[in-house]
């Protein structure tokens, strides 16, 4: 019906492809992804890929490597747009979400790792550990060189989430103070703010205040969110049909732009109100409800907390999935990612094992088997 009654049809129809196929594939995923070690392998799945990116990164920046497109996957000397890595990605941005979900996956497999290495302390989880360290310091150094000032943000309210998940509050107390200091430099008054210049290095806070750049203001992302307000105003419920924002904000501002860099208002200006609403409504109670699981005081009970004073693998696996889930959602706050078909897919990937997760405890709990569900009981496996 949307696409029917769009402003430009085929548009719509053809915009169809970014959406159809990811609802057969989350409804096949969450009933096949319902345990915590497929959550875990498909985890590794996921960020085994990362070093020969963030190689190819390197190279692209440092040695101008070079490879032409084959089958969406290109290396353009110096990245997308030049001085930001985009590796094998059409744009910096894009890499920096990838990077995003590298590093909170990685972490979580990171901290099972440490746990298992603790108590058994042999070779081959030295071995992983080490793997893993890798991983997440040549994200973090890729992450940076995107300069991806979202992905930055993000970033630093990861950490802060899971070093308060794990207990780690010097952690909270080191990113905190590192990132006011980064902000003041940025954005402060002029008390402190030239001092703090000649300390914080000039990559970080002219990228953040934005000095490197003029932008028209057809460019400015509230130039764009402005004009899908006025869009949703004249058509709430059916909207102006999928892709349509292009062709429409071409046409007023004399200005091609693929979306406006928020998804949530591009998929109700395009899908309407009602569309929008309903799959909030379906993401938001996956998401409180995976929250509830992860909850320490919901679902263990007080023998069950004295017994296990390590942290449960298997809950700190879901707590990952959650965590980079929700870097996709606050991502998309300010950029779109559904364009990019390897992001889009590992989008729907996290959301379908988080639902399969929630569907198998609710499961188990009409079955009178939660007290036994093996996703709340601490048990170390083997890699």
């Amino acid at each position: 019906m949307i696409s029917y009654l769009a402003y430009k049809p085929v548009e719509s129809w053809l915009g169809l492809a970014n959406l159809l196929p990811f609802f057969w594939l989350f409804a096949a995923l969450s009933i096949l992804l319902q345990q915590p070690w497929q959550l875990r392998r498909l985890a590794w799945l996921l960020i085994i890929p990362s070093l020969p990116i963030i190689i190819l990164g390197i190279g692209q920046m440092y040695g101008n490597w070079s490879i032409p497109n084959i089958l969406g996957w290109k290396l353009i000397p110096q990245g997308v747009p030049p001085g930001r890595m985009s590796s094998v990605f059409i744009y910096a941005n894009f890499l920096a979400i990838y990077l995003l979900l590298v590093l909170n996956l990685g972490l979580g497999l990171w901290v099972a790792a440490y746990q298992n290495w603790c108590l058994r302390k042999n070779k081959q989880q030295g071995w992983i550990l080490l793997f893993l360290t890798l991983i997440l310091i040549g994200s973090a150094i890729a992450l940076v060189l995107t300069s991806s000032r979202n992905a930055w943000g993000i970033a630093i309210l990861s950490a802060i989430a899971f070093a308060l998940y794990l207990g780690w509050r010097w952690i909270v107390y080191v990113v905190v103070t590192a990132a006011t200091a980064i902000g003041w430099a940025s954005f402060g008054s002029s008390l402190g703010k030239q001092w703090l210049r000649k300390i914080v290095p000039a990559y970080f806070w002219s990228r953040l205040a934005d000095e490197n750049y003029i932008r028209p203001v057809e460019t400015l992302r509230i130039t764009q969110w402005q004009f899908c307000k006025d869009l949703i105003q004249q058509r709430p419920l059916t909207g102006w049909g999928l892709r349509n924002f292009t062709p429409l904000y071409e046409e007023k501002m004399n200005v091609w732009f693929g979306h406006p860099h928020n998804l949530f208002l591009m998929l109700t200006t395009e899908t309407g109100i009602v569309g929008m609403l309903l799959l909030s409504a379906i993401v938001g109670w996956v998401m409180m409800r995976s929250i509830r699981l992860v909850s320490l005081n919901n679902y263990f009970s007080e023998s069950d907390r004295a017994k296990s004073k390590k942290l449960s693998i298997d809950r700190l696996i879901l707590f990952t999935y959650i965590m980079a889930f929700t870097n996709c959602i606050l991502f998309n706050l300010l950029d779109v990612t559904i364009f990019d078909l390897r992001i889009n897919t590992i989008g729907w990937i996290l959301f379908s094992a988080i639902t399969g997760t929630v569907l198998s405890q609710l499961s188990d709990r009409l079955e009178g088997k939660s007290k036994n569900s093996l996703l709340f009981r601490f048990k170390p496996y083997k890699y």
